[in-house]
C-alpha cells in the first residue's frame, strides 16, 4: 500500500544533499584503517570503513560538518569545517590515526569548540554553493531579531519585505511575481485577492529558516520572478529535545486599557473557533436579528505565547534510522490604535489644492458627505497550531512525513467618525448653534457629521501533508567520452494541502448625524438626530450590512527529480537535472449579503454622544438577503517538465543552463444570483448576469529558458551572473467580468477576461566575498524587464469601478549591498560583537495606457508612466549582535528601515483629479536579550517598535505643492518576557 501511495502522489523538490568520502591510515604503520567509526558531529551519523580504510558519509544536506575518527586504541582525530556542496562529493582525502599514547588532547579539544559555528555560518556556505542567487534567515537571527513569523522574518532579508503585512514582496516585485513556499511546496491561500501564501500564519515555533532564491533556475515554478520564498520547516533534531517556552508581551497602546473597542458577543474563545453565535439567520428572515451591530468598550486580553517541542531519534538493525518531532505553538495577541486617521481627497477642477472628496452627492447641490475619518480599532487575535515530523532513513534512501496545521483567528472593531468636513466647509463651525452656518435647514446635510462601525471576525486555517523521499540508486560509475558518470540520485515530493477563511457575519453599521437646526418654515427648531447612512447611493440599500463569506482553496502538488553527477576532466563535478511536477488548485467563493433595505425612514432622536448602534438591535429593522452576490468555482492547473546542466567549463568557471516547460490552465464557473450583473469585455453598459456569461477558460504554454555563469577566480570570491525569462499570472478575481464588492455599497471591482499573463526578462549579476573568517561582503546588481505587467486602473461610467489591465510595458532595476562583520578582527576586545547590514535601491516605472495618458491630460496633469506600486525606493538593514557563551548570554539590536512606495496609482473620479497614494519611510528598532541562568533555564526578553514611528499614507503629486495625509497611525511599543527549559 505504501508503494501503490509513493507511485500515485508522484512528488518532487526534495532537499538536495552531497556527500563525504575518505581513507584512515594507521599513522605508524602505514597501512589502510579497517572498522574505524567516522561521525559526523551535527547529525549524529556513523559508519565504519572498509578492508580498505575507506568510508562515504552520504545524503548530508549542505552545510559545514565536523568529523570525528576513532577507534579503539588509537586517539581520535577531528577535522572541523568540512564544507558539503548540494549534488557534489567531498573528498578529505587521507586521515591517519595515531596510536592512543600520541599526544593531541590540545589539538582535539581545539576542534571541538568550533562547533559553535552556528547555523548562520551553515547558510552562508549554502549560500555560496547554490546555483541561484540565495539569501537565507535562520531560526537563531529569527529569535534574536525578534520575529514571530515568517512575514515579519522576510523583513530581514537584504531587498525583501511583506506588503498588508503578510505576503512578500522581494526586490519591489509583489505576490503574484513571488512564488511562496512551504519546504519547497507551493501552498493554496484563502486571500480573495490574489495567490498569496499569507506568511503571518506560520510561527518562528515552526520555521528551521527561510531561504529566498532571487535568480530562477528551471528547477523553479515559472512565476518566481522576483523569487522564491520557501519557509523551511523544523525537521528531526540529532540530539534528544524536549523543550518549553512562554512568554508575556505587553503592547503599551493596548495592554491594560478598560475602553478596549470590541462588541456583545465579541472575543475569540480559547481555541479560536466561532461557537455557532455567529450563523446566519435564516430563520428569522424578515425579521430583527440578534447580535450587536456597533462597538462597546471591554478590558484589553492579556497577551502571552508558548511552545513545546519534542523529538529524537533511534538507531534500528542494518545501519538504519528513525527520528521523530513534534512541535505545538499558542500565541494571543492584541492591537489598540486611537489616534489614527483616514481621508479621502482629490483636486477639484481649478484649484491648486487638494480638498475633500465629496461622495454621495455635490458640493454644488449642498446633499453630500466626507470621509475624513478619525479612527479608533482594535484587534484581538489567536493562533495555534502543530508541526509533526516522522523520518527514516538508511546509507542510500531517506523518506519523511511532515504534517503542519494552523489556525489564525481575529477579531476587529473599528469605530470612524467624520466631523472634520463639516469644519472643512464650514469654519467654525459650531454643532451647539442651531443658527450658525452649516446648522440651517439648507446646509445641515452638507458634509454632515457621521459615524461608521465594523465588527469583522475572521478565522483562517492551512494544513499541509507532505511526503518525500531521496534515494541513491544502485548504478555503477560509468564513463562516457571525458565525463564520468556516478550513481544518479533520485528525489521526490508530493503535498495534499489546503487553505480556508471563514468570515461569518461581518456587521458593518453606517450613521448620519443632524445637529439642531433652526427651520424658518416651522418656524422652531428641529432638535439633533441621527438617520441612516447606507454605503452607496442605491435608494434601496440600508444602514446595515451582515455579510458572510468563504474561501476554501485545496491544492494537490507532486514532483520528481533524477539528478546525475558527473567528474568532468582534471576531477570538476557537475550534474545533470531532469525533473516534473504538477500543481493543481480548486477554490471555491462563497458570499451572502444581508441588509436592512428600504429602511432608510428610520430615525434616532440622539445628540452626537449617543450611539444608535445601542439601541438599533431592540428596534423594527427587518433584515433580508440580497440578491446581487456571484459565487464562483475555480481550478488552475499548472504543470511543468524542465531539464538543466551545472556543467564547468574551467577550474574557476561553471555554467548552470537550462528550460523549463510550463502550461497554465484557469477556469472559473460563476453562479450568480437573480439580480447580479456584469461588464461584458468591450461593453460600455452593464447588463444581467445569466449562467455561462462570464465563465472563464484560459489556457496558455510557456518555454522559460534560464542560464547563470558562476566564477571563483580566487578562493571565496564568487561572481554570479545569469539571465532567465519568467511569467506572471492572473489571479480567479481578476478574470471574473462581474461586479464584485467586498460588502454591498463598497468599491466596485470588475474583472477583466481578456487579462494576459506578463512576462518578464531577468538580468542579475552578483559578487560574493569572504575576505577571511568572520567577514563578509555581497555586491548585486539586477534588472527586469516587463511585458504586459498587471495594474489596477480607475474608470468611470455612471460610477467609479477598478478593474485590472495589462500596461505596454514596465521596467525595474536596482543595486543591493550587504555586510557581516566579526568586530574582533579589529581589536581582540570586541570579539564578541558581530555587526550586519545590507541596504536595497530600487527604482521602477510603468508606462499607462492611452486611455489613462487622454485621461490625465484632460485633467490637466498630463503623464505618461508611474512607478510600479507595491516598490520601495530603498530598504536597510542593520544589526549588531554579541555573545558570551561562557556565561550563556546573548544581545542583539535591529534597526530595519522601508523607503516610501506607491500603494495606489492615480486617476479619475468624476471629473477630478485623485493624486498617487504612497506608503512613507518609516523605521523599526528592536532588541533582544538572553541569558542561560542554569543548564536546563533560560530568561529572555524582548523589546520592539522601540522608535514607534507614525506609519503614514499620503497623497503626491508633481503637480502640488508637498504631501497630503491619507492615513496615518501608530503601532505602540512591545515588550516581552520569556522563560526556556530545555531538557
Amino acid at each position: 500500500m505504501l508503494a501503490a501511495f509513493l507511485f500515485l502522489t508522484m512528488v518532487a523538490h526534495a532537499q538536495e544533499v552531497g556527500s563525504i568520502r575518505g581513507i584512515l591510515y594507521d599513522r605508524d604503520f602505514e597501512v589502510p584503517l579497517a572498522l574505524a567509526e567516522v561521525t559526523a558531529i551535527e547529525t549524529g551519523r556513523s559508519v565504519r570503513t572498509g578492508d580498505q580504510g575507506a568510508f562515504l558519509l552520504a545524503e548530508l544536506a549542505p552545510g559545514a560538518y565536523t568529523l570525528v575518527f576513532a577507534k579503539e586504541g588509537y586517539v581520535r582525530v577531528v577535522r572541523a569545517d568540512v564544507v558539503v556542496t548540494a549534488g557534489q562529493l567531498t573528498d578529505v582525502g587521507v586521515i591517519s590515526l595515531s596510536g592512543e599514547f600520541t599526544d593531541m588532547e590540545e589539538f582535539v579539544v581545539e576542534d571541538l569548540l568550533q562547533l559553535g559555528a552556528g547555523a548562520e555560518a551553515a547558510l552562508l556556505d549554502l549560500r555560496f554553493e547554490a546555483p541561484a542567487l540565495l539569501d537565507s534567515i535562520s531560526a537563531e537571527l529569527m529569535s534574536r531579531a525578534g520575529a514571530s513569523d515568517a512575514a515579519s522574518a522576510l523583513r530581514l532579508v537584504a531587498g525583501a519585505t511583506v506588503q498588508d503585512g503578510k505576503s512578500a514582496v522581494i526586490r519591489g516585485l509583489p505576490d503574484r511575481y513571488v512564488s511562496s513556499q512551504l519546504n519547497g511546496v507551493r501552498l493554496p491561500s484563502a486571500d480573495e485577492d490574489k495567490r498569496a501564501v499569507e506568511l503571518d500564519q506560520f510561527p518562528a515555533a515552526v520555521i528551521e529558516s527561510i531561504q529566498v532564491s532571487k535568480t530562477f533556475t528551471p528547477d523553479q515554478q515559472g512565476d518566481a520572478s522576483g523569487g522564491a520564498v520557501d519557509v523551511r520547516l523544523r525537521g528531526i533534531p540529532d540530539e534528544t529535545v524536549l523543550r518549553l517556552k512562554l512568554q508575556y508581551s505587553y503592547n503599551d497602546q493596548a495592554a491594560g486599557r478598560d475602553d478596549f473597542l470590541s462588541y456583545d458577543g465579541g472575543g475569540i474563545d480559547a481555541w479560536g473557533s466561532d461557537d455557532g453565535s455567529r450563523d446566519v439567520q435564516t430563520g428569522n428572515l424578515g425579521g430583527n436579528w440578534d447580535g450587536a451591530v456597533g462597538v462597546s468598550e471591554t478590558e484589553a486580553p492579556v497577551d502571552w505565547k508558548g511552545s513545546f517541542d519534542a523529538g529524537r531519534k533511534w538507531e534500528l538493525a542494518n545501519g538504519m534510522k528513525l527520528g521523530a518531532f513534534t512541535s505545538l505553538y499558542y500565541e494571543r495577541d492584541s492591537f489598540f490604535v486611537d489616534d489614527a486617521v483616514q481621508d479621502s481627497l482629490w483636486l477639484s477642477p481649478g484649484n491648486t489644492t487638494l480638498t475633500p472628496e465629496a461622495i454621495q452627492g455635490t458640493v454644488q447641490d449642498g446633499d453630500f458627505k466626507t470621509a475624513l475619518y478619525d479612527v479608533t480599532q482594535a484587534t484581538q487575535g489567536v493562533q495555534w497550531g502543530g508541526l509533526g515530523t516522522l523520518g527514516l532513513e538508511s546509507e542510500a534512501h531517506r523518506l519523511g512525513l511532515t504534517y503542519l496545521y494552523t489556525r489564525t483567528t481575529e477579531d476587529t472593531a473599528t469605530l470612524a467618525e467624520d466631523t472634520r468636513g463639516k469644519e472643512f466647509f464650514f469654519p467654525g463651525y459650531d454643532p451647539d448653534d442651531p443658527n450658525g452656518p452649516g446648522n440651517n435647514s439648507n446646509d445641515r446635510r452638507a458634509a454632515p457629521y457621521n459615524r461608521q462601525e465594523t465588527l469583522e471576525y475572521t478565522e483562517r486555517t492551512v494544513d499541509s501533508l507532505q511526503l518525500f523521499g531521496s534515494h541513491r540508486l544502485p548504478l555503477d560509475s560509468r564513463r562516457i567520452g571525458s565525463f564520468t558518470f556516478k550513481a544518479p540520485e533520485l528525489s521526490w515530493i508530493g503535498a495534499l494541502s489546503s487553505a480556508d477563511l471563514d468570515q461569518p457575519d461581518k456587521r458593518q453599521f453606517g450613521t448620519l448625524f443632524l445637529p439642531e437646526s433652526f427651520n424658518p418654515q416651522l418656524p422652531g427648531i428641529e432638535p439633533p438626530v441621527w438617520v441612516p447612512f447606507p454605503p452607496s447611493a442605491n435608494v434601496n440599500l440600508g444602514n446595515l450590512q451582515r455579510i458572510f463569506k468563504t474561501i476554501e482553496e485545496e491544492s494537490t502538488a507532486y514532483g520528481v527529480d533524477l539528478k546525475w553527477p558527473f567528474e568532468q576532466w582534471a576531477g570538476h563535478e557537475g550534474y545533470l537535472q531532469l525533473g516534473l511536477y504538477q500543481d493543481k488548485v480548486d477554490r471555491s467563493f462563497d458570499q451572502d449579503t444581508f441588509s436592512n433595505f428600504g429602511d432608510l425612514s428610520a430615525q434616532f432622536a440622539g445628540d452626537f454622544d449617543d450611539f444608535w448602534s445601542e439601541s438599533f438591535p431592540f428596534e423594527d429593522h427587518p433584515i433580508t438577503a440580497s440578491d446581487f452576490d456571484v459565487d464562483y468555482e475555480g481550478d488552475l492547473d499548472v504543470s511543468a517538465t524542465y531539464a538543466m546542466l551545472d556543467l564547468p567549463l574551467s577550474e574557476p568557471l561553471s555554467v548552470v543552463a537550462g528550460l523549463r516547460f510550463e502550461a497554465t490552465d484557469i477556469r472559473i464557473v460563476n453562479d450568480p444570483e437573480a439580480l447580479a450583473f456584469w461588464f461584458p469585455p468591450g461593453g460600455s453598459t452593464i447588463q444581467d448576469l445569466d449562467p455561462g456569461d462570464a465563465d472563464v477558460d484560459f489556457g496558455q504554454d510557456d518555454v522559460l529558458p534560464a542560464i547563470g555563469l558562476k566564477y571563483e577566480p580566487i578562493e571565496r570570491l564568487i561572481l554570479h551572473a545569469s539571465y532567465a525569462e519568467t511569467v506572471a499570472r492572473q489571479t480567479f478575481k481578476e478574470l471574473t467580468p462581474i461586479l464584485q464588492q467586498e460588502y454591498l455599497g463598497g468599491p466596485i471591482f470588475f474583472g477583466n477576461p481578456e487579462l494576459e499573463m506578463s512576462a518578464l526578462q531577468n538580468y542579475d549579476l552578483r559578487l560574493d566575498w569572504t575576505p577571511y573568517e568572520g567577514g563578509f561582503v555581497s555586491v548585486s546588481w539586477f534588472k527586469k524587464i516587463i511585458d504586459d505587467p498587471i495594474e489596477y486602473v480607475q474608470k468611470l461610467v455612471n460610477f467609479t469601478y477598478t478593474t485590472p489591465v495589462n500596461y505596454p510595458g514596465g521596467e525595474l532595476d536596482g543595486y543591493e549591498v550587504e555586510m557581516r562583520q566579526n568586530l574582533g578582527r579589529f581589536h581582540e576586545g570586541l570579539d564578541a560583537f558581530s555587526l550586519g547590514a545590507n541596504a536595497t535601491f530600487i527604482d521602477s516605472e510603468v508606462e499607462l495606457t492611452q486611455d489613462e495618458i487622454d485621461d490625465f491630460i484632460l485633467l490637466g496633469v498630463p503623464r505618461t508612466t508611474r512607478d510600479m506600486t507595491a516598490t520601495p525606493e530603498h530598504l536597510y538593514n542593520l544589526y549588531l549582535t554579541y555573545d558570551l557563551p561562557d556565561l550563556g548570554a546573548q544581545f542583539a539590536i535591529f534597526y530595519t528601515v522601508e523607503g516610501d512606495k506607491l500603494v495606489a496609482g492615480g486617476g479619475n473620479s468624476v471629473g477630478n483629479f485623485v493624486p498617487d497614494i504612497y506608503a512613507k519611510e518609516f523605521g523599526t528598532l528592536n532588541l533582544s536579550f538572553s541569558y542561560r541562568l542554569s543548564r536546563h533555564l533560560s530568561l529572555g526578553a524582548q523589546l520592539k517598535n522601540l522608535t514607534n514611528p507614525e506609519i503614514e499614507e499620503v497623497y503626491r503629486s508633481e503637480y502640488l505643492p508637498g504631501d497630503s495625509t491619507r492615513e496615518s497611525y501608530t503601532k505602540g511599543r512591545e515588550y516581552s518576557f520569556g522563560l526556556s527549559v530545555n531538557l
